[in-house]
């Protein structure tokens, strides 16, 4: 009897779970970029920007190695405890692996690799589910952005995102007063869309050193307090731990060919 294919599961998502492989190859990923390189930095970020933080890796990748994904497995890399840690002093990095983190390996001195992370300051539109900056309304008549009277084509999409508008021979105009956002709120995806249409930028993509682990002593040094904000932008897009991934798995075939070979011998 042919199989039907009624019930057949059908996956909306390219992204693949992460299996014991990819994560025992970041494990082995972390402990050679500590092995590599003589200094960690621990970083926040805020509102993940994938492009932006991907140009970032590109101008360091000469100097440094960029390390994100799951907090848990990086900490087991790591080593949670002076017992177990890698090398000594890294479990009080390891301790700070919470929240929206990721790992620097360097070269570079402690003072350059905080201006470079300081440095990066890019405004971007709010994405949805984060919250707004400053209120945003817009006054009743005809309706504009920076670049000009928003096209008629517009139309239907402002109404459809909640606008109370109609076309007046070709002009959009606003039929009353209307509140995009409050300062504070959290923001839905038709905000957000409106947002984008009038140029509004409400979130900041950036990075804070928050601490420095250097093998010359095994000094361990906290540089900043965790600002933890609910309401940004959540995890990095899933194209940002491409890189990451592929150097996983690259690890750990590595790994297994050289157990195989002991095995062989």
């Amino acid at each position: 009897m042919p199989k039907s294919k009624r019930n057949k599961v059908v996956s909306l998502t390219k992204a693949k779970k992460k299996d014991r492989t990819w994560k025992e190859g970041l494990i082995t990923q972390v402990r050679n970029a500590a092995e590599e390189f003589p200094s960690v930095c621990l970083f926040r970020y805020h509102n993940m920007r994938n492009e932006l933080f991907k140009d970032l890796r590109e101008q360091l990748k000469d100097s440094s190695r960029f390390v994100m994904g799951s907090n848990k497995v990086l900490q087991v890399a790591l080593g949670k405890t002076p017992a177990d840690e890698l090398r000594t002093g890294l479990s009080q990095i390891s301790a700070k692996l919470a929240g929206h983190v990721g790992l620097l390996f360097t070269r570079m001195a402690k003072d350059e690799v905080v201006a470079a992370l300081e440095e990066v300051h890019e405004e971007d539109f709010a994405r949805a589910g984060s919250a707004a900056g400053q209120e945003f309304k817009l006054a009743a008549g005809p309706l504009s952005n920076a670049t000009g009277p928003l096209p008629h084509t517009l139309e239907p999409t402002l109404r459809k995102h909640g606008l109370p508008t109609k076309l007046n021979k070709g002009v959009v105009e606003l039929l009353a007063d209307h509140v995009v956002c409050r300062a504070g709120q959290t923001l839905d995806p038709n905000q957000a869309a409106l947002l984008r249409v009038f140029g509004v930028k409400m979130a900041t993509f950036r990075l804070t050193p928050l601490a420095w682990w250097s093998s010359d002593g095994d000094v361990f040094e906290e540089l900043n307090e965790y600002d933890g904000n609910p309401d940004e932008d959540g995890e990095p897009d899933s194209g940002l731990m491409e890189d990451d991934a592929a150097a996983a798995a690259a690890a750990a075939a590595a790994a297994a060919g050289e157990q195989q070979q002991g095995d062989d011998s």
